[in-house]
Order: structure tokens, then C-alpha cells, then sequence
């Protein structure tokens, strides 16, 4: 006699064919991942193999060229990151819970239409609108706050700093990271909210006791996706900053750290030979920051999704 775990449900060809569909298409993103890292690599051994003498035809050796480069690349992301993570916050907060609903729905809107503006225009709008804008700021804060090392002097004449890009990532990122916090934070169980409610928190109370621990684990993919987007943004940071290949922490100087991309985009039709493979080289170290970015984002979400209320 036949049991019941023994009987089989046949598959419906829909079923197969979604399964088959997902499947194929997994494999073909792993593919073009690996294929990508081979190519990286393969490019890349000349430049990790050369002496100073042909190092970019600078005598400085592969890694000493590379250093300030992502120097410049982690420093402009963070900096993006500072300015763009509180707004970001702040605007998804008031659209999922404060805002009506009607101003809600149009705010929500006008974030969503940010994400799709081209960086070109990002890059336009910084070293036309903005550099000019914010220029007498910066003197000012080199005047009156020059003595911490961040604003020191001399200050930039025409504001193309890193300061600058900064904002501009910064606002580049905002309607990534406040699109996907809105969303998460609108999955906040109503009766997590209404409870506390209940007990007599207040509207703030309530979020920072129910609503930010649901959403924390999706607030930090949001967050790294941000950040995944300005370490690799490349016209923006390219039209705007006045690069120099130095390492420092100062604001608001006319010599800025240079950005891995930029450079790559602004030295590739001038390059052969080695110094193309030197430029390939430092895509791959990028490539291997994102990766890094990435999988400690994917290390904290899994720590902190048993305390998320999400299960």
C-alpha cells in the first residue's frame, strides 16, 4: 500500500520552466562574475610583475601609484555617505510615518525620478552650480575653523574639492538609500507599532523602538548599495574634482586624492601597453573593495536579523 509521503505531485510545466528560467539565469550572473574577476586577473599580473623604472613612467612602483588612488576612492564614498545617510533617513521616516498621504505619494515620486537622472547631470550641475555656491563657505570656514586639520588652508578658489564631490555623491545616492528604507520601513508590523503605541511611547519612541530594529538589516543593504554606487561612480567625480595623486584629509584645498574610477576614466584613451594594465590593475582593486563592502554588509544583516523582529 502506497503512503501518502510516497505520492509524488507531478510538476506543472509552468512550474518547470520558472524553475529552469531561475536557475539558468542564477548561473549566467555567477558566469559573467567569474568572468569578469578572470579577465581582472589576467590583466592585471603585468602591472602587480613591473618594476618602478616602468611603473607609469613615474618611478614610483605599482602599489605607490595605486595607494592614493584608493585613498581618494574610500575617503569620497565615506564622506558621500555621511552627507547622504541622515537625509536619507530622515526623508523615508517622514514619508512612511509622518507625512499625509497624498504628499507621501508625490514625495516618494520625486525620490524615485532622482535615482534615474544621469551622473553627467550630476557632474554638470556640481562644477556650474554648486563649486561656485559653496565657495565662499569653504572661506569662510578656512578663516574661522582653519586651525582642524579637515578645513585647513589654503582654500580652493573655484570649490572643485572633495568636499564638493561628496555632496554631489551624496545627493547622487539619497533617493537609492531613501527609496529602499521607505519601502522596508513600510514592512514594520502594524501591531509592533500599535503596541507601543499602546504602552504610551510617543511617535519617536515608537520608531526608535519598533520601527528602526524591524528595519535595520534592510537599512544596512540600502546603505551599502549607496555606498557600492558612489565607489564606483566615475563622470560625476571626474568632471568635478581637480585630482592629484596625494593622500590627504583636507576639505576644502585645491590638491585633491584622485578616485580609482575617474582615473581610469580619464587616463584610458591615453594609455598602452603596460600603462593600460596598470589601469586594468586598479579596476581590479576596486572590484575587490566592492566585494569587500559587500560581503561585511552581508556579515552584519545576518548577525542582526535574529534581533530585527523580521522573523
Amino acid at each position: 500500500m502506497t503512503t501518502p509521503a510516497q505520492v509524488k505531485t507531478p510538476r506543472r510545466l509552468g512550474d518547470q520552466i520558472f524553475s529552469t528560467s531561475a536557475i539558468v539565469a542564477g548561473s549566467i550572473i555567477l558566469a559573467a562574475l567569474a568572468a569578469v574577476a578572470i579577465f581582472l586577473i589576467a590583466q592585471s599580473i603585468p602591472a602587480f610583475l613591473t618594476t618602478s623604472e616602468e611603473s607609469k613612467g613615474s618611478g614610483d612602483a605599482f602599489w605607490g601609484y595605486v595607494g592614493p588612488l584608493v585613498f581618494g576612492t574610500i575617503w569620497a564614498a565615506a564622506l558621500a555617505l555621511l552627507v547622504a545617510l541622515p537625509f536619507a533617513i530622515g526623508i523615508a521616516l517622514f514619508i512612511s510615518h509622518f507625512a499625509p498621504r497624498r504628499i507621501a505619494a508625490s514625495l516618494g515620486y520625486i525620490i524615485d525620478l532622482l535615482a534615474a537622472v544621469p551622473s553627467v547631470v550630476y557632474g554638470l550641475w556640481g562644477i556650474t552650480v554648486l563649486a561656485p555656491a559653496v565657495q565662499p563657505f569653504y572661506s569662510w570656514l578656512v578663516d574661522n575653523v582653519g586651525w582642524f586639520p579637515l578645513f585647513a588652508g589654503p582654500v580652493s578658489g573655484s570649490g572643485r574639492t572633495i568636499l564638493t564631490v561628496a555632496i554631489v555623491l551624496g545627493v547622487m545616492i539619497l533617493p537609492i538609500i531613501t527609496a529602499l528604507s521607505r519601502e522596508v520601513f513600510l514592512q514594520t508590523p502594524r501591531l509592533h507599532e500599535e503596541a507601543a503605541l499602546a504602552l504610551g511611547a510617543t511617535r519617536w519612541e515608537m520608531i526608535k523602538m519598533a520601527v528602526l530594529p524591524f528595519g535595520r538589516p534592510g537599512l544596512i543593504s540600502a546603505t551599502m548599495l549607496g555606498l557600492g554606487r558612489a565607489l564606483g561612480e566615475t563622470m560625476a567625480v571626474a568632471m568635478v574634482l581637480s585630482p592629484s595623486a596625494i593622500i590627504s584629509f583636507a576639505l576644502l584645498q585645491s590638491q585633491n586624492p584622485n578616485t580609482i574610477a575617474a582615473n581610469i576614466a580619464l587616463s584610458f584613451g591615453e594609455s598602452n601597453g603596460l600603462g593600460l594594465n596598470v589601469l586594468i590593475a586598479t579596476g581590479l582593486i576596486l572590484f575587490i573593495i566592492t566585494l569587500i563592502v559587500n560581503s561585511i554588509a552581508r556579515l552584519i544583516i545576518n548577525r542582526r536579523k535574529a534581533f530585527s523582529g523580521a522573523n
